[in-house]
């Protein structure tokens, strides 16, 4: 077991076509080192592991890694019909939002009841 398997069992679950800023993973996750923590996780994605760390960008949408890498990411990225223009994602248009964990909280408290007083 990896120190970023939890960081890479997320992004496993990122779609086709939807991208996830590093900073998004490490708010998820509630990584220390925020980020660049991610960034380090995905830099040391090991291969063969269908871990898509293509999908994961800057918070600005911008493919930070160094070439070839970059031009791979990017390949990849428009092979999902995700438009990159200058090393660029439009996050709004492809950012992807995990599905929210239901909380198992406590039952709700019964509001108090009114109750109607008796004339003395």
């Amino acid at each position: 077991m990896s120190l970023w398997d939890p960081v890479y069992q997320l992004v496993k679950q990122i779609p086709r076509g939807r991208v996830l800023s590093y900073g998004a993973v490490a708010k998820i996750l509630r990584l220390p080192g925020g980020a660049r923590s991610a960034g380090r996780a995905m830099a040391a994605t090991p291969s063969g592991k269908g871990v898509p760390w293509h999908r994961v960008l800057a918070a600005s949408g911008k493919i930070l890694i160094r070439e070839p890498y970059s031009s791979l990411q990017r390949k990849l990225l428009e092979s999902e019909g995700v438009q990159v223009i200058e090393s660029r994602v439009k996050m709004k248009q492809y950012l992807w939002v995990p599905p929210r964990k239901k909380s198992k909280s406590a039952p709700k408290a019964k509001s108090p009841r009114k109750t109607k007083r008796r004339p003395r």
